[in-house]
């Protein structure tokens, strides 16, 4: 089972960083140290983005595409790109065949949401973060998008680049837009996470910071927009979104949701929440793969990953999809800080049995491999 995943190194700190940005090679730091097999993408910024030398370094060292955002990442060493940047990144990403992965909201001038810094009373309110950043925020960004897409066409001047857009939250307007984009040929694809697919803003209870994310959990009427979107195909795949940190930054004392780090920890639970919520919605084993590894695979341009077919890497998980467990950070979770996981405690289906790398057993019963196995992916 090939997973997409974002690789960001995290510092000890919680803080992260994009590839290109610190001295120290990720691969290098990677090397007998992983137990999966792991591909990196470089940050697209404002500093190389004009920069088609530092962009071609970055991609001939095997990064498998570029990732940027129009909003601030939160990360000093991350600033937030603009449309001429990534029509800039696109373009020299069309020689690579290689995409660029977007986080797609952008803040506009005009609307009168509080901002995250803002001294505001009710700060444990969900409902206060919710009106930092509304559904508009990644209409704007996407719509700014599309001006670029339109090169990625067939005969534009970026084909061979493709642009896919990051856990997705809105499912209204922002999908009506992508729906469009597609079906005039654009080179785009849409992903979201199964946090916007298992909760809703209704359930989500004041100063519980577990929940922050960005763009944040939306109400329920949305969440069943987004799994109809998916079940239709609007939406291609899923990724985690995974975002770990350390539970001081989660502000638990304080439950202040405008300063608190925002981000989700789930990589573990992706199968499982995947399966227990969308049982519902009569999704198959079938589409579950291809949700989690055939698409993202093709994606990051994996040829060999993905399918279980003759040739491809053995990597296959073992799982049970009638059994039930209990998330529990004493027994079940493998996290570094299970506790700041918004889905510590919940009961779930399909329980990850055994999991194996290129044939190699890495994972089996709550045991895991006594070395590490996994090897860098770089991109050719």
């Amino acid at each position: 089972m090939y997973m997409h995943i974002l690789m960001i190194l995290e510092e000890p700190n919680g803080k992260d960083f994009p590839l290109g940005l610190k001295q120290q090679p990720p691969v290098e730091a990677a090397e007998e140290k992983i137990y999966v097999d792991v591909g990196f993408w470089g940050g697209l910024v404002p500093e190389n983005a004009l920069n088609v030398s530092a962009l071609d370094s970055l991609l001939k060292a095997g990064v498998l595409g570029l990732k940027s955002f129009m909003c601030p990442s939160g990360i000093n060493d991350f600033p937030m790109t603009n449309s001429s940047h990534i029509k800039e990144g696109l373009h020299v990403l069309a020689k690579y065949k290689r995409p660029l992965l977007v986080h797609a909201e952008m803040q506009l001038d005009s609307e009168g949401y509080p901002k995250e810094n803002d001294d505001i009373n009710d700060a444990r309110l969900y409902s206060t973060y919710l009106r930092t950043r509304p559904p508009s925020m990644e209409e704007a960004a996407i719509r700014e998008l599309l001006e670029v897409t339109k090169h990625t066409r067939a005969n534009g001047s970026a084909e061979g680049s493709h642009l896919h857009i990051v856990h997705l939250s809105d499912s209204r307007a922002s999908l009506k837009l992508l729906k469009e984009a597609k079906s005039r040929g654009d080179s785009i694809t849409v992903e979201t996470c199964p946090h916007y697919l298992a909760f809703s803003a209704e359930e989500i209870q004041d100063g519980d910071t577990r929940f922050k994310c960005s763009p944040p959990i939306r109400d329920a009427a949305n969440r069943e927009n987004l799994w109809g979107a998916l079940m239709e195909g609007q939406i291609d795949m899923l990724s985690s979104d995974h975002s770990p940190t350390i539970p001081e930054l989660k502000l638990f004392g304080e439950g202040n949701f405008l300063k608190a780090w925002g981000g989700i920890s789930s990589l573990q639970y992706v199968l499982p929440v995947t399966w227990s919520y969308g049982k519902k919605y009569g999704i198959t084993l079938n589409q579950l793969a291809s949700w989690w590894s055939e698409r993202p695979a093709k994606l990051a341009g994996q040829e060999l990953k993905g399918a279980i077919v003759s040739g491809n890497h053995a990597d296959i998980v073992v799982w049970e999809p009638n059994a039930e467990f209990e998330l529990d950070e004493n027994h079940t979770a493998y996290h570094k800080n299970p506790s700041i996981s918004a889905y510590m405690g919940t009961r779930l289906s399909g329980k990850v049995l055994a999991t194996f790398v290129r044939g190699n057993l890495v994972y089996k019963e709550g045991e895991h491999a006594p070395a590490a196995c996994g090897v860098p992916i770089l991109a050719k």
